[in-house]
């Protein structure tokens, strides 16, 4: 290639990187805007309509038509927008029509070509890519916002590992992405959801920088394996282990653990045999919900370090319904005081009790206002739909947002930016309790959980001393919780 040619392909190829944050922008306004419009109209629409079905059957629209546009805008665009379709590809969180095409997206960000890959593990560890690896599967197992995993096994080795490899170049798109998400969630709290998104996306903000610094993340599932290796005789969840010597911000190299995606657990074991809705599968998705949740009770109230991205891409299941957690890009340490207080909520939310849970909201942080005769009640209300896993007898979905929540009568004027990866977690959590198709209760699991941890600041006499008030919900909530135990 003539130098003169040469020279005008390369000053093309940098203009145009310096022109794609402007054009990802552009792209996400006018996606985004379309997409808000739509539902504002359809509001409207549905407003003068005189008959619930043609209601209904407008929104249902809506949703298809929304649920499509959403999956143009986080599929093309990719980056953080393949995060928020993990956030939102939930059936307690998003209409039907949405989770149906979202949760397609866990795990299926374009991949980095394989030339690529061996550049920046041969940069990141100063060696030859064939000194280090006997053989590496060129298509990855895996590929997400931020990275992708190839299944490889080491040079003298006898066992596979798990190469994990930054996308060049990710981390740039990504702060635009979070940029415009921010300006995007200070309005929606304007004009439409009385919630303190903006806060929310400040956090994430945080944890994604975090992300892309793999020394961190191997650091991270290092101390939590150790934590729940020493907290139990056996541990609950399985983490991998980092292969030690093989760690930097852009590569980290882990064991490779066999398991199946626990969003394809149905499909597993219907090549079994196992009826997915019978009782032998009932049992194992109980096990399984079990396990997960102990993990986190004992990661988030006991150590106050913890796990914090439980999407249905980061759980496998093994042999014997063992549950393996993988990804430990987001982890969060929450400040002490955060974590007893949060204890203290979690004891309340499990008694039903209405005043200890308006107490621990104060004491968190979280400052509300009310338009509620029944402040006390909707704000326990509003605690369950956001840190809570169960849900009402013949209630399946249960968003903070949605049109019932407990929000369009108690706002939350301020969130703590520390809680909302708590938050989020538990979402998470409820998502898969409600596509496993269970009823649990996290709150009620955690409860002893909590009750230590108090008990070693020594908070618990007083935490005892008052008695719960519970309310008629309350005792539906029991009640079922009961009968699904027996």
């Amino acid at each position: 290639m003539p130098l003169a040619l040469a020279q005008l392909q390369d000053l093309g190829d940098r203009l145009s990187d310096r022109l794609r944050p402007w054009s990802r922008s552009a792209q996400f306004w006018v996606r985004a805007a379309d997409i808000y419009t739509s539902y504002k109209v359809c509001q409207l629409r549905a407003g003068f309509a005189k008959d619930e079905e043609q209601r209904e059957a407008m929104w249902e629209q809506q949703h298809e038509l929304g649920a499509q546009k959403m999956y143009s805008l986080c599929s093309e665009l990719g980056g953080f927008f393949l995060k928020a379709a993990q956030i939102l590809g939930k059936p307690d969180l998003a209409p039907m029509a949405w989770v149906k095409r979202l949760v397609t997206l866990c795990d299926k960000a374009p991949a980095t070509p394989i030339d690529s890959v061996r550049d920046v593990v041969e940069k990141q560890f100063g060696k030859s890519f064939d000194d280090i690896f006997e053989c590496f599967e060129v298509e990855p197992v895996g590929s997400a916002s931020i990275a992708q995993v190839h299944r490889a096994r080491l040079k003298f080795s006898k066992t596979d590992v798990a190469v994990k490899v930054q996308h060049p170049g990710a981390e740039r798109l990504m702060m635009v992405d979070i940029q415009n998400m921010q300006a995007f969630a200070l309005f929606l709290q304007k004009y439409d959801i009385n919630f303190d998104l903006y806060s929310a996306t400040k956090e994430m903000e945080k944890q994604i920088c975090y992300e892309f610094d793999f020394v961190r993340e191997a650091k991270a599932m290092e101390r939590i394996r150790e934590f729940l290796r020493v907290t139990n005789k056996k541990p609950p969840v399985i983490v991998p282990r980092v292969i030690p010597g093989m760690v930097s911000r852009e590569v980290l190299v882990m064991e490779f653990i066999e398991g199946t995606p626990i969003m394809n657990l149905g499909n597993e074991m219907a090549k079994r045999g196992i009826d997915p809705g019978g009782k032998i599968a009932t049992m194992a998705k109980q096990k399984i919900l079990t396990d997960l949740t102990l993990a986190y009770g004992q990661m988030i109230l006991k150590d106050g370090f913890f796990h914090a991205d439980p999407h249905p891409g980061n759980i496998h299941i093994c042999k014997n319904t063992e549950v393996a957690l993988l990804d430990y890009g987001q982890v969060k340490a929450m400040p002490e005081d955060l974590r007893l207080a949060y204890a203290n909520l979690v004891i309340a939310m499990a008694d039903d009790d209405f005043l200890r849970t308006k107490e621990s909201f104060r004491e968190i942080g979280i400052e509300t206002w009310s338009i509620a005769d029944n402040e006390l009640e909707e704000l326990f209300q509003l605690s369950l739909r956001m840190f809570d896993t169960r849900l009402p007898p013949g209630v399946t979905a249960m968003s903070p947002f949605s049109e019932d929540s407990s929000l369009n009568k108690v706002g939350v004027q301020s969130f703590p930016e520390e809680l909302f990866s708590v938050l989020r977690t538990i979402q998470l959590l409820r998502g898969l309790t409600v596509g496993m198709g269970l009823r649990f209760s996290c709150a009620e699991q955690w409860k002893p959980i909590a009750e230590e941890a108090l008990l070693k600041s020594g908070r618990l006499k007083a935490a005892r001393s008052r008695k719960p008030r519970r309310s008629f919900v309350g005792r539906l909530f029991r009640r079922d919780n009961e009968n699904q135990r027996t």
